[in-house]
């Protein structure tokens, strides 16, 4: 899985997914620290990278979109605020969302649970 990490996370988050296998990337390592959403949205679907975020915002441009792809994961604000613990949550729950990572899907990961909406089910 390749990802696209949005500026409300910190950069260690992006570091710490790239150590534990995962193509990476932080918006900041490629000028895009204070770009548009329209514009990390567009890289992420032309790199295929999932994007992930604090930002509400993706899972409503997604939805508009009516596309299966890029898929979107939303942390939460309930969930801790802590980088290295943000990114051990996502490394935990990743391999059981990777199916429906790859075929297009907004993830929604909180504190006590996860919800998941495939985009799929929206596209044409």
């Amino acid at each position: 899985m390749r990802f696209l990490i949005d500026n409300p996370l910190s950069p260690l988050v992006a570091q710490q997914l790239t150590e534990a296998g995962y193509d990476t990337l932080h918006v900041r390592d490629v000028g895009l620290s204070s770009a548009s959403d329209a514009k990390i949205l567009a890289l992420a679907e032309r790199e295929d990278r999932i994007i992930i975020s604090a930002d509400t915002d993706f899972g409503t441009l997604l939805t508009l979109r009516r596309k299966s792809k890029p898929s979107f994961i939303l942390l939460r604000g309930e969930i801790e605020r802590r980088p290295e613990l943000q990114a051990a949550a996502l490394i935990r729950e990743l391999p059981a969302l990777e199916e429906h990572l790859a075929t297009g899907a907004i993830v929604v990961i909180s504190k006590d649970r996860i919800r998941m909406r495939l985009l799929s089910q929206t596209s044409e």
